[in-house]
This record gives C-alpha cells, structure tokens and sequence, in this order.
C-alpha cells in the first residue's frame, strides 16, 4: 500500500462557517445584520449616484490650504440650514478669492465620507452672486446709527478706576463668564459681580440682553457692565449687532464694556459700548486696577512723602538755626541801638532848636523892652521932665486950659507933688 501523507486539518475544523450579510437591508435580521461599514458602502453608493447640481448659500467658514484643498461651510439664512462643502486644486484657487459672508453658487454633486459616514458635497466651480444680506444689513444699520451720533465719543462714558460689582452678561456656563471671574479676582480679589446668564445667539439673543443691560443699569449696586461672548461666526454674533441691543448699549447710563468673540471679530455694540475688550479676558485686565500695582504705586508715593517731609523739617531746622544765629536773638539789645541813637540824636535836635528858639525868643523881648523903655513916659520923668495932671486926672498941656488957684498934681522922675496956679503966661 502506498505511503499516503497526512493532511492536517483546517485551523476552522468543527466551527460554524462565518455568515455572509444580507444583500438587501430587508433581508437583515438581528442574528444576521449589516456591519456599519455595508451600510456606509450603501448610503456612498446610493449618494454617488445622485445627479451634479447647482446650490446657492452664503459663507459662514471658509478654509483654503496650501496643499490645493478648500473647504466651506454654506448657510441657507432662510432656512437656518449648513451644509460643508469641499474641493481639490481649481476648485480652491477659485475658492481663494472669497471671505466670509460671500454670497455664492458652487457645482458639485454630494459625496458620502466613508470613514465617518458623513454627507458633503464636493464642488468643482464656485461663483460669486454678491455680498451678503446680512453684512450689507448691518452696515445699512451702522450708517443709520452713526448719523443718528449713538457712536459718538461724546456719549462715551469713563470707566470708574476702583469698581466695587461688575456685572456680566454672558450665556450659562460659558468660560467667558470664567475667563472674566477669574482674571479679575486675581487682579483685584475684592472685586464683587452680579451675572446675568443670556442667549447670546439665536433669536432669544437680542430681547434677553436688552433686559439684561436694563436690569443691571437699574441696579444702583452696579458699577460697571460687561457683555461678554467667547468666538463664532460672523452669523453666531449677529445678535450682539440688533438695533435694539445698540440703542439699549448707548442709552445705558452705566459705563458698559463689550469682549465679544475675538479681536478679529466685530458687531455694532462694540461701537456703541464705552470701550470694546478683544476678548473677555481682555476686558477683566481692563476694567479693575491691578492690586499689586496699586501697591507699589502707595509705597513709591508713601517714600516720596516720607523724602519730601524730610526735606522740609531739614529745611526748617536749618532756617531755625539761621534765626537762632542771628545777632538780633543773640544780642537782643542790638536790636534797641539804631532806635536809641535815633532818640539820642533827635533829643540833641530838638535841644538845640528849642535853645535858638529861645535866645531868638529872649532877644525879640530885649528889643521890644528896649521900645518900650524908650518910649515910656518914665522914661521922659528920668531925664528931668515932669507931667502935669487936672485934678481930675487929665494931662494938662495947654495953658489957656488953666485957671488961677486951680489944683494940680506934678509927677516927677520920683514922687509927686500938689500944687495950685498963681499965674498964666499965654503962648507966645
């Protein structure tokens, strides 16, 4: 008998044979169903065979590599609908020359991705239909609002240097409410906040942070107001560019901060706030003083105090020892000489005025007593003369005036004497 090698036997002896998957998606039944991976297969195949066509949206994000890839997101603002497109070489150098916001058609037809089993469409010719409905909007409302001077820096209002409360207006458990907590604390750890949690987009955006900025200016507590969002799309901030949200910013009486999105990013309340922040941590380094700045600006300005009161009591010290030196508190009694010598002299002065005075006084007399001596009738008497008086007193000097035996009284230069008319010889 022949030698027969032995055959080993198959590595899957005595097992079921694998089952093959339904052809058809009926015919798949809990025991026996489609691997994801057929039913990818199926919706690519079903997808791969829709017609190319034509669709029309406006830009919400747009992304173009070096590496010849674009890709899109296109917005249906009707119907509030995205859909991603991408492309390859002529289609992203087409794609190239749009921004978000453009208004485009892109022909393509749809595509299944496979690996995530995600519907797109690629694109092979993009066109342009014109710019956005929503930015020529907004900037139709900006012109309005500017002429209107809501922009104006005349409206704007000083942030306070020391806030006690902030409040903020931001969504539910958003970092930006984080961000600004956070940051602000850290600069400021006594700061306070009053939040206010908001839609901050949609269509609930715009009535929710009118009453929020309304409800936070009405509170006498509330120093300062920050509206606060973290990034988005030009189409997720629109609600912060509303008219109402812009009146309800520039009407509100206290001083209001906007960190809306990014740096890049730009709504009208921006224009219309008392200062724009490029990010809502940006605006919590600017709205609250740092506190170890403050404290190193009191202890430079306590030093500068100190150095100035030095200055001033040495100052005074030396201008105290400038006195103390001084011969009119060392030798008061120089002080009384000038006075003294002025008395002295005056007294000499009038000494000598008060003598003339009186030799020319005393001389003046000599001489009238002089006129007088020489014109008294003592004087006559004394040189042998005598007056002859009625008894009555008169003096007689006239002889017709006599009558005989008539009594009559003879002064003398010493004594007198009574005598009586014995004759009258007339005047010859």
């Amino acid at each position: 008998m022949p030698y027969m090698p032995m055959t080993p036997p198959p590595l899957n002896a005595g097992l079921q044979p694998a089952k093959q998957p339904p052809e058809r998606a009926s015919e798949t039944t809990p025991d026996n169903p489609w691997p994801v991976s057929k039913l990818s297969l199926a919706y690519h195949t079903a997808v791969e065979r829709w017609p190319a066509t034509w669709i029309e949206g406006q830009i919400q994000e747009i992304n173009t590599r070096r590496a010849g890839s674009a890709y899109i997101t296109l917005r249906d603002n009707v119907e509030d609908i995205s859909l991603q497109v991408s492309g390859w070489r002529t289609f992203a150098a087409q794609a190239s020359q749009f921004v978000q916001g453009d208004k485009v058609v892109v022909h393509g037809h749809p595509d299944v991705w496979m690996k995530r089993t995600s519907l797109s469409f690629i694109g092979d010719d993009i066109r342009r239909v014109g710019k956005g409905d929503l930015r020529q909007q907004i900037e139709e409302l900006r012109k309005k609002l500017k002429g209107e001077g809501l922009f104006d820096d005349s409206n704007k209002i000083a942030l306070p240097e020391f806030p006690q409360r902030i409040g903020i207006i931001c969504a539910p458990q958003a970092r930006a409410e984080g961000d600004i907590v956070t940051n602000a604390k850290l600069r400021w750890p006594t700061i306070q906040f009053t939040i206010e949690h908001v839609h901050v987009q949609g269509v609930q955006c715009p009535p929710e942070v009118i009453a929020a900025i309304e409800k936070l200016d009405a509170d006498p507590a509330v120093d300062l107001i920050i509206v606060a969002r973290g990034g988005g799309s030009f189409e997720d901030l629109i609600g912060f560019s509303d008219e109402g949200v812009v009146r309800a910013t520039a009407d509100c009486q206290t001083p209001i901060v906007s960190a809306i999105g990014h740096e890049d990013d730009w709504t009208l309340i921006d224009l219309a706030a008392d200062m724009r922040a490029s990010t809502p941590t940006d605006a919590a380094k600017r709205v609250v003083p740092d506190v170890m700045e403050q404290i190193t600006i009191i202890q430079e300005a306590r030093h500068r105090l100190h150095e100035r009161l030095l200055r001033t009591v040495e100052s005074e010290q030396q201008r105290i020892d400038a006195y103390k030196n001084r011969p009119s508190l060392t030798q008061p009694q120089t002080i009384l000489e000038k006075p003294h010598l002025f008395i002295t002299e005056s007294a000499r002065r009038l000494d000598v005025s008060m003598r003339r005075l009186l030799d020319e006084a005393g001389f003046s007399v000599e001489k009238l007593q002089a006129s007088l001596t020489a014109l008294s009738p003592q004087s006559t008497l004394n040189r042998g003369y005598a007056v002859v008086q009625s008894s009555d007193g008169h003096v007689i000097s006239d002889s017709s005036s006599l009558s005989l035996h008539q009594k009559l009284t003879v002064t003398l230069k010493q004594g007198k004497a009574i005598t009586s008319v014995e004759s009258i010889e007339p005047k010859k």
